[in-house]
């Protein structure tokens, strides 16, 4: 019999989130996907390329797409790095810098992929908890004395933001690998991403996604801005060929209309903030999110957060549930076109939330 490695036999998968069945018409709101379509010039650029962009390989080195990332960031090209979305980033990270048995100090909560690639290289977690109202303070997640420490920003599932400000003091007193993921920053009103920072703090790896704001979820595409020396290494151990012609050509081509980014990101905000200010009338508690999503807790009279989550199923209204110490009484919502959230407060009232 094949041995199988005890840490995978150890593994608890990464949960990614219940999909509908085929042919089921969904409301899906339970994997931060965007609800509107990619760009047009997104589209055109797929359709304009045919069939033929799958006979050779990609560009292994994703040389076009830097280029056009290192304009946008201001950033030399060597300085980033693209992959299979961010989770092929996470896991590349602590192969790179990691060696067994080092720890990695994350929040709690946060992205549960962080503790999953750490597990798959005999990496160690230490979770710091966040404070009652979910809120990080970022000089505390080096008190456990990590050899890293990654603070997802905005976090999830909370949502909630920290000002670049505090993750720069953290820089300036912890000598560890600090990873911020801003998979989620675009949808910060106002909000600054600490990429520059990456030029004067060598122990600063940033993560990017085209999954949100780009709504390139089904394309796998993100990536990691970092010193060129943190880079090159990364590099060496990431697969060769891990994206793929159609994605980098659909990143590339999103990159050419930030004018309709920018109108995706505000009819998201303005969708959420209605959402947040109707789902709180009828009692809920919803936390001030930065992100295509939210948290909220359903009044405690009513119906648990499962049974609501089970009673939506029902309906074919998928958002995510979390069955983990201090978010099991919390449904995280993802948001969807006005209709679709019109459909959902509908349903839960229906629900006896």
């Amino acid at each position: 019999m094949v041995q199988i490695h005890p840490r995978i036999e150890r593994l608890q998968p990464y949960a990614a989130g219940t999909r509908p069945d085929p042919g089921i018409a969904a409301i899906k709101l339970n994997q931060n996907e965007s609800p509107y379509p990619v760009s047009p010039k997104v589209e055109q650029a797929i359709r304009s390329s045919g069939a033929e962009l799958l006979r050779e390989y990609p560009d292994s080195g994703c040389g076009r797409l830097r280029a056009a990332l290192s304009e946008l960031h201001g950033v030399p090209a060597g300085a980033i790095l693209c992959g299979n979305g961010s989770s092929e980033l996470i896991t590349l990270l602590y192969k790179s810098f990691l060696c067994e048995n080092d720890t990695v100090a994350v929040p709690d909560p946060t992205f549960g992929l962080y503790a999953t690639a750490a597990a798959l290289v005999g990496v160690k977690i230490v979770s710091v908890p966040t404070d009652d109202d979910f809120r990080l303070e970022p000089g505390k997640l080096a008190e456990p004395s990590p050899q890293a420490i990654i603070i997802a920003n905005p976090n999830a599932p909370t949502g909630l933001y920290v000002e670049a400000e505090q993750i720069e003091r953290l820089l300036n007193d912890f000598r560890g690998l600090v990873v911020v993921d801003e998979a989620y920053i675009d949808f910060v009103p106002e909000g600054t991403s600490v990429i520059g920072l990456t030029k004067r703090y060598s122990n600063l790896i940033v993560l990017r996604t085209f999954s949100k704001a780009y709504g390139l979820s089904g394309a796998r595409i993100g990536y990691a801005v970092a010193d060129e020396r943190l880079i090159a290494a990364m590099a060496k151990g990431r697969e060769t060929f891990s994206v793929n012609a159609v994605a980098q050509l659909a990143a590339e081509a999103a990159l050419t209309d930030p004018a309709y980014t920018s109108l995706t990101v505000e009819r998201i905000n303005r969708t959420h903030e209605a959402f947040r200010a109707a789902l709180t009338d009828t009692g809920w508690r919803a936390w001030p999110s930065f992100t295509n999503f939210l948290l909220a807790t359903p009044p405690s009279d009513g119906p648990t957060a499962q049974e609501i989550y089970q009673r939506l199923l029902d309906r074919h209204i998928y958002v995510r549930y979390f069955d983990a110490p201090r978010l099991s009484d919390k449904l995280r919502i993802s948001i969807g076109t006005d209709t679709e959230m019109k459909t959902l407060l509908e349903a839960l009232s229906d629900a006896g939330a």
